[in-house]
């Protein structure tokens, strides 16, 4: 939980690099206002075509990055890349505890039997993705409308 604030917001200060902490519901507030140029998501898994398995939001904020002509990029380490499954069909979300949504400290904030969904990952398709950043180098596509080869790298 607040990942970016937790440990992201830690390492970006520790490096020196320059930053600003939002919440996920701000950022397409800032693409509009021309406040972004560039996005640096990490991934949990990456697919053959180079569809992308991260956090839940990843998604979204790719879909904005793209209507507001900003360059979406992955970076992750090499372990990450999975060239035997084909795309991000395949891929099996994982739900977490609907508890997560429906209470806060212990305290229920949501009605009895509400219905919950709750999923720890997303999937980002390669048409929404620019790059994609390794320790061993950069993936990218072969044309921009194409997929990934990640069997290739």
């Amino acid at each position: 939980y607040n990942q970016g604030s937790r440990l992201t917001a830690l390492e970006l200060i520790s490096d020196g690099i320059p930053s600003t902490l939002i919440t996920d519901s701000m950022a397409g507030a800032l693409m509009a206002a021309g406040k972004i140029d560039a996005i640096v998501v990490g991934a949990d898994r990456i697919v053959a075509n180079g569809d992308t398995a991260n956090k839940i939001g990843t998604y979204s904020l790719s879909v904005l990055a793209n209507y507001h002509n900003v360059k979406f990029y992955i970076a992750a380490p090499i372990e990450t890349l999975d060239p035997k499954t084909k795309d991000g069909s395949d891929i099996i979300i994982e739900q977490r505890n609907t508890k997560e949504v429906t209470h806060i400290k212990g305290i229920q904030i949501a009605p009895d039997n509400m219905d919950v969904w709750n999923p720890a990952f997303d999937v980002t398709p390669y048409s929404l993705i620019e790059a994609i950043i390794t320790d061993k180098g950069i993936i990218e596509k072969p044309s921009a409308n194409s997929p990934f080869d990640i069997q290739s790298f």
